[in-house]
């Protein structure tokens, strides 16, 4: 696997409306793009620092992901984003052959019509990781 540089970090708000001013007016970054991804029940908003993109996620539903995570606790970053070279199903392939524990067992749409898939944090040190091709 061939990773070329942190694709985004995912940011799991309550509400994407009241965490942009923090983003905007105080950190002085631009929200680019707010899109509903509805078959993973999130809305997203995409703000980039230099070449890294941040992902404010916000649940649309209550079985959602991200709303469950905000139910446990769980406010800030929800996961990193590598950008892969070599293809997301390369890099599925290897981990799953080094024993990491898969979310994904394929690639899928994500949200700015990227190829996304996900390795589970109780095989990644705890960190929730995506694994994105442009």
């Amino acid at each position: 696997m061939k990773i070329s540089h942190i694709e985004h970090l995912g940011i799991a708000v309550e509400s994407i409306e009241a965490a942009l001013p923090y983003y905007e007016n105080v950190l002085g970054l631009k929200c680019y793009n707010i899109e509903e991804v509805a078959d993973q029940k999130v809305k997203t908003a995409f703000l980039k620092v230099g070449e890294v993109k941040i992902e404010l996620l916000e649940p649309t539903s209550p079985d959602s992901p991200i709303a469950k995570f905000l139910e446990k606790g769980g406010r800030g970053v929800h996961h990193v984003a590598f950008c892969i070279e070599d293809g997301v199903a390369n890099a599925l392939a290897e981990c799953e052959e080094k024993g990491i524990r898969l979310i994904d067992k394929a690639p899928r749409l994500g949200a700015e019509k990227l190829q996304i898939a996900f390795l589970h944090p109780k095989s990644t040190c705890g960190v929730l990781t995506e694994l994105c091709e442009h």
